[in-house]
């Protein structure tokens, strides 16, 4: 049986998958980025890379009988060092070094494209897993109100500008008040800013909380970084003063959800996959 090659980085994704795999005696490995250890547990095979010699991966796993990959868990952009470079890795890595001047989705395409390139198939992870993906519907019992459905229809329109960019993925929007958007540092970082300095700008202290709102970018490619949302979101959330959190159905993973919704509960916030 051909074996599926999980191109890991850091959080609860890879792992999720990698039991997946393993529950459905499906033949697996690690392909472990440097620098981004994707905590592997006893028995599985690991095969740890370097960017600066991609070509000799690509050998690795056709060896060891991959012929599918999936991208999951957080990496951040590679420090690429010239000396490292292998003769085979240099004649394709102008083109990533290109890429990597550019917006993520620019980037990630290019290296989906070496991939392909080199006889694998790349599929998303909601192939392994689809459940990860909700579709259409409130999956908390605590419903939103008519202000927060108003509030996420303006969060959906900031985020499909930023997402044209090659910006963000997330907004946070209050009162019809956008009170903070995603850029490079991530969901959890402008959450923060909203608990500890935007929230105050919400006209009304006794109005409407607000929203989160996660939706992939325009036209992005879905089978690589796909947004994602799990428990620390929703209680990030939480200390944001929001009323709770909206996603795009279809298009934003939801990783333990079963802790994500006890959570959502717990802390009285709506999670609604609202459709695109």
């Amino acid at each position: 049986m051909p074996a599926t090659a999980l191109i890991a980085g850091t959080g609860a994704l890879p792992v999720l998958l990698a039991q997946r795999l393993e529950a459905e005696g499906a033949p697996f490995l690690l392909a472990e980025m440097e620098g981004h250890p994707a905590q592997a547990r006893p028995g599985w095979r690991v095969e740890r890379f370097c960017v600066e010699q991609l070509a000799k991966l690509f050998e690795r796993l056709r060896e060891a009988g991959v012929s599918r990959v999936v991208f999951a868990g957080a990496v951040t952009r590679p420090q690429i060092d010239p000396s490292r470079i292998d003769p085979e890795t240099a004649q394709f890595l102008p083109r990533l070094l290109a890429a990597l001047q550019q917006g993520d989705d620019v980037l990630l395409r290019a290296v989906i494209a070496l991939f392909e390139e080199a006889g694998f198939e790349v599929v998303g992870a909601e192939a392994i897993a689809p459940e990860l993906v909700p579709g259409e519907g409130v999956l908390t019992s605590v419903q939103p109100s008519e202000a927060d459905r108003s509030d996420a229809a303006r969060a959906a329109e900031i985020v499909a500008a930023l997402g044209a960019l090659d910006v963000g993925q997330g907004a946070v929007v209050a009162q019809g008040l956008c009170l903070a958007v995603e850029t490079l540092p991530g969901t959890d970082a402008m959450l923060r800013w909203v608990a500890d300095v935007a929230g105050a700008s919400r006209p009304d202290a006794r109005g409407a909380g607000g929203v989160l709102y996660k939706a992939p970018k325009p036209g992005q490619e879905r089978r690589v970084d796909l947004p994602a949302i799990g428990p620390e979101t929703i209680a990030g959330a939480a200390r944001a003063g929001l009323a709770g959190v909206v996603i795009e159905a279809g298009g934003v993973m939801i990783l333990d959800r079963a802790a994500t919704l006890d959570e959502a509960d717990r802390q009285g916030l709506f999670l609604w996959a609202r459709s695109p």
